[in-house]
Parts: C-alpha cells; structure tokens; sequence
C-alpha cells in the first residue's frame, strides 16, 4: 500500500502486535464474578467465565535445564540460539519440532530442509573453490618462477611455462564458477533463512492459538470499582456497562464519522477531555518508565528504511500489513520507506552494526509514537471503536542486553508494563502465550489482557517479547565481553615488552521489547472501568494531576 506521509492528531489504537487481537467472551453479568482462590493457578486460557480476585495469584517463572526433549513435546533448543544455515543443517530435527509447534505451513518446513540440503552443498562449492584457488596459486608460482629467469629458458621450460599458464587460468576459471554458484545459494539460504521464525524457549507450552495460552498471573477484582462507582441502580437492578465509544459520546467526544470522513475507514478522531485523557495516559507512562524504571525517553523516526525492518524481522513476512511510502514521493537512502508499526523498529535499529562494551549493557529505551498498520486480512473484524485501526498511539519499551542477563530482564519489563495497570486499579491477567500463538520473532513472550466490562472480555493491551539474539544477528547488534583478568598473559615480545592480553570476540546482544501500555487501549480500559451511571467517567487518581485537577468528566466538560 502507498501512501504520503500524515501528520499524527493523536488518533488512537491498541494493538501491540501484528496480526492477532485476542479477545475472550465472559458469560457473567454485566459486573462479572469473583473467581475463588482454590481455583486460581496456571491454566490454559479459552472463552471462559471472568476472572477477579482481590490480590495476585502466581506461578513459578523460573529457567531450568532443559531435557533433550522438553515437556512440550517438541526438541530443547539447548544452547542453540538463533538461526544460521550450519546451526539449521547440525540441528534440523530440532529445528523441525520448534517449526511444527508453532504450527508452520509446509512451505516453511521446506524452507528449513531446503536450507540444510543447500548447506551441504554449499560446504562442497567452497571445498572446490579452494582447491581451485590452491591449484591457480600452485601455477602461478610456477609462472612467476619461470617468468623470472625467462631469458635462459629452453623450450622444455618454455613448454612447462605455458602448461602452468593453461592450468592457472583454468583453477581461475573453476574457482569463479564455484564461487559464482556459491553465491546464488548463499542469496537463497539468506531468503529462507528470514522465512524462519525464531526458535521457541522451553518455558513455551504447547498450543495451537490463544485458547491455549497458559495463565501465570491475575490482579484486581473486576466487582471492586463497580462497587464503588455505584453501579447498582436504586431499584437493585445492576448498570450495564457501555462499550468505550458509547462513553465517550456521552463526553461528547467521539468523532468517528468524521474522521471516516477525511481518511477512510478504521480511523477516530477524538475531542475535548477525551482527547485529553488520552494525552494523559501517554504522558503518565512515559514519567512512570523515565522517572521509576530507569528507561531513557526517545524521539525517534517514523519513517524508516526496509532494512531497518528487516533488522526487526517484520519484513519481509509481513509486507502486508505495513503502509509502505510511494516511491516517487520519499525513500530512506535508497530504499523502500515505511511508516513505523511500533516503536520497537527504530528504538531497536538505533545500535544496529554496532558493538558495545559490556559495561554499556542494559540499555533500556522507551517512547511514546504513533503507530500505522495497514491490517490486512482483517477485514470486518473489530470494526467498533477503537479496536483495531490504521492509525494508534503507543508507548514501547525496549532493552539490549547481554544474553546471561536475558530472562531477567524480560521479567522486569513485563514487571512494568503490569505496574502500569496496578497504578491504574485496571484488573488484569498475564498470560504466556503458546507455540501456536507466540509471535515470529519471540522466543518466549507474555501477554498483558486488560479487564474491559462493557464488551465482558479481557483484552490485549501490552505484549512483551524476549527475541534472543534473533534481531541482533539481522542488524548485526553486539558487545564485547569485559576481558578476564586472570586470563592475562605474561608474555613478552622481542623487545621484551609484555603482550596486551587480547580482546575477547563480539558476541550478539539479546533484544527485549514491550508495550507499556497500548495508549489507547489503556483509553478504552479507563473509559469502560470508571464509567458511572449518569454517564460521567471518574478520572483514575493517578491522571488528576495530569487533567489540570479533573477528578470527573462530564459532558459539560468537553470543551
């Protein structure tokens, strides 16, 4: 899809990942039920009866050593992280289990047997380039030697000379035609080898789409705000929540018809203290993750090169849902440009072709943009509110990492994305997602779901990724280790001089990223929450300072 690039007027979504909004019929009433604690605990998550219980309920998170084969069924990746054409060929049973939990098509199974018959062939070109290179060497010395004695050469030498000529230039020729089809498999094995998802953590279970996602942890009790907004009506008769939209028409504003208007379907406009609370999430996530979780604030592009996607692994599977720039209009040095789908592209592609000191590691990035999608496929799906459009606002968080400090840290960005929700009183669940369900670049990933009683559903509102080193190999994103001491060398040079111990290898950094939160799918959850009867909504306590002291929206308040 082509399009000129539009300025941003705060027109909101919430989706914070590519292709799927999960959502889960409640069966309960309009306020919903408490779930007893006896029945809390790790389970699989379906369409299923509301959840809500006054405090968080866990489950063990932890890593262990994984047997050759895990509980899921599928191969332990052990210590094979990302993929290249040996690692797929050396582990290609392995890489078939991980493939096949994920429920890949034959089409990418092939593309992995492909890859491991193409590196077998791609060892025996090299073998024979080299031994062309070795044998045009041989020859060539023995041109250079005649060469230099030419004019005391007899004819049997003469002779010699021009057999090393024939074989020379015909090594010469052997070793350009094995490097020349080494080449074209080498473009092939680099097509399919970003065809191919990364390989999924131990922690993954075993599924086929979200009714499998496993539930690690609940908070908040979905009946506690409604108890305290007053949601029973005087005749004992329980108020029926509104959907989001409806709320915020009452606020007058709301303007989806117009902004229809002016570009199309899937867009909103929104107005007056609307708009404003909305500025009010973003503004208060970004002070939450600067000032109390240690992230930096970033500006970055909202236009970035193909490459730049391709280093982030959401090109070139997912073109289709990317609103790509015209040509004739802009390009980034070159290439194709593309309005960002999340932050997470340029936050992430800021260090690509870079290498660190260890001591520079974590970085933890954060900032708040808006985000396009084309969604394609999606076609009459979420077509109410603010669900799923082209066009959203959303804060992202990003960590570079060294890979022993890997789990932790996607633990505590997970941790802030739920604090968010906690500061907002807004029930949640955090769920893991399943090798049906887990995005293609995540190795293991949890999703955030969000109370939201108007609709009777939990809902996605952040999902948090721990990719590995599977973008960092693609933007080639590494650190140096610090140098061990006591593998310094006491070895001098001629000059007596001690050696300098020698700087260990690069190694690829670990990418983490999370959603902290979907701004407008935190407007969504706060409009439906915190909705009262008369059709005023009660501004969280933790917005007031940022709604110039509003403590409740009303109607007469839109201007």
């Amino acid at each position: 899809m082509a399009m000129t690039v539009m300025a941003w007027t705060g027109m909101t979504m919430s989706l914070t990942r590519p292709l799927c909004v999960r959502s889960f019929s409640i069966s309960a009433g309009s306020t919903g039920r408490t779930l007893s604690r006896s029945n809390v605990g790790t389970k699989k998550i379906g369409a299923r009866s509301a959840f809500g219980i006054p405090q968080m309920s866990t489950t063990t998170e932890t890593t262990s050593d994984a047997p050759e084969t895990s509980s899921t069924g599928r191969i332990s990746r052990g210590s094979i992280s990302s993929l290249d054409a040996r690692s797929v060929a050396d582990n290609l049973p392995m890489i078939l289990s991980h493939l096949k939990s994920r429920r890949a098509s034959e089409a990418t199974l092939h593309a992995a047997e492909k890859i491991a018959s193409l590196n077998a062939k791609r060892v025996e070109l090299i073998g024979s380039r080299d031994k062309a290179l070795s044998a045009r060497k041989e020859q060539s010395a023995v041109v250079g030697q005649i060469m230099r004695n030419i004019k005391d050469a007899d004819d049997e030498t003469k002779e010699r000379l021009e057999e090393a000529k024939k074989l020379s230039g015909a090594a010469a020729d052997d070793a350009a035609a094995a490097e020349e089809e080494l080449s074209a498999i080498e473009g092939t094995v680099s097509t399919l080898l970003a065809s191919l998802p990364n390989l999924l953590d131990d922690n993954v279970p075993d599924g086929n789409d979200d009714g499998d996602n496993e539930l690690v942890e609940e908070w908040g009790d979905i009946n506690a705000l409604p108890k305290e907004l007053s949601w029973n009506n005087e005749d004992g008769k329980p108020f029926e929540a509104l959907w989001h939209d409806d709320v915020a028409s009452n606020l007058n504003g709301w303007m989806a018809d117009e902004a229809v208007k002016i570009s199309g379907s899937r867009f909103v406009a929104l107005s007056g203290v609307t708009a404003r609370l909305e500025r009010a999430l973003g503004s208060f996530f970004l002070d939450i993750h600067t000032r109390e979780h240690g992230y930096t604030e970033m500006s970055v592009p909202l236009i970035v090169s193909r490459s730049t996607l391709e280093g982030t692994s959401q090109l070139p599977k997912f073109e289709e849902d990317l609103f790509r720039i015209a040509g004739d209009s802009h390009t980034c040095n070159g290439e194709d440009a593309f309005l960002i789908p999340t932050a997470e592209v340029p936050l992430t592609n800021l260090h690509r072709d870079s290498i660190f000191a260890e001591s520079d590691l974590p970085i933890s990035y954060v900032a708040l943009t808006p985000c396009f999608r084309a969604e394609a496929g999606s076609y009459g799906r979420d077509t109410r509110g603010l669900v799923r459009t082209h066009q959203f606002a959303k804060v992202e968080m990003v960590k570079i990492t060294k890979p022993t400090e890997s789990d932790a840290e996607h633990e505590k960005l997970t941790r802030h994305a739920q604090i968010c929700l906690e500061k907002l009183k807004l029930p949640y669940r955090k769920v893991r997602l399943c090798s049906g369900d887990i995005g293609f670049s995540a190795r293991h990933c949890y999703d955030l779901e969000v109370w939201l009683p108007g609709q009777g559903v939990y809902k996605e509102i952040s999902s948090c990724s721990n990719t590995g080193d599977f973008q960092a190999r693609r933007m080639a994103l590494r650190y140096r280790p610090s140098a061990d001491p006591a593998a310094a060398t006491n070895d001098s040079d001629k000059k007596g001089k001690k050696k300098k111990p020698k700087k260990p290898k690069p190694e690829l950094c670990h990418t983490i990223n999370g959603s902290g939160l979907a701004v407008g799918r935190a407007l969504v959850a706060v409009l439906e929450n915190y909705q009262k009867p008369d059709g005023s909504v009660v501004v969280p306590e933790v917005l007031r300072p940022y709604m110039g002291g509003l403590d409740v929206l009303k109607p007469t308040d839109a201007n």
